[in-house]
């Protein structure tokens, strides 16, 4: 029950939003720091995306992305911070997250800089079990 003003439909969407945005900041520090088993924990097998390393072409599953995670995480210190989120639920069981991800992280040289990238995620709860189910991400 409701402590406010918002009906149950509402508190329940509010709970659900903020559900998403927690868990989409964990699949961004599982990306960061190169954590696989996190990542497949929140991703579906059947992934598909669209990215610059994909080089335009549609991306299924998950393997594309292992590659990457073995390379190894972010190096030194880094902070992922989500932008302006605009969260759009499709029903109760699909939802779309959509975001500008910035990262602050220490270059090359050792100075501080700050890269960013525009991304929308899918996400669909089979369960209780939300899992991101397609993404785009620009660059």
């Amino acid at each position: 029950m409701s402590t406010d003003s918002e009906s149950p439909t509402a508190a329940s969407s509010h709970a659900t939003i903020s559900e998403l945005l927690a868990l989409t900041q964990e699949l961004l520090e599982a990306i960061a720091t190169a954590n696989w088993e996190k990542y497949q924990e929140l991703c579906d097998a059947t992934l598909t995306a669209f990215e610059p390393e994909s080089r335009g072409q549609l991306i299924e599953g998950l393997d594309f992305h292992q590659y990457y995670f073995e390379l190894g995480g972010r190096r030194g210190p880094h902070n992922t911070t989500i932008s302006a989120p605009h969260v759009r639920l499709l029903g109760s069981d699909v939802a779309v997250v959509s975001y500008t991800r910035l990262v602050q992280h220490v270059n090359s040289g050792g100075q501080p800089e700050t890269s960013r990238c525009e991304e929308t995620r899918v996400w669909h709860r089979k369960g209780d079990q939300w899992r991101n189910v397609h993404f785009h991400r620009s660059v």
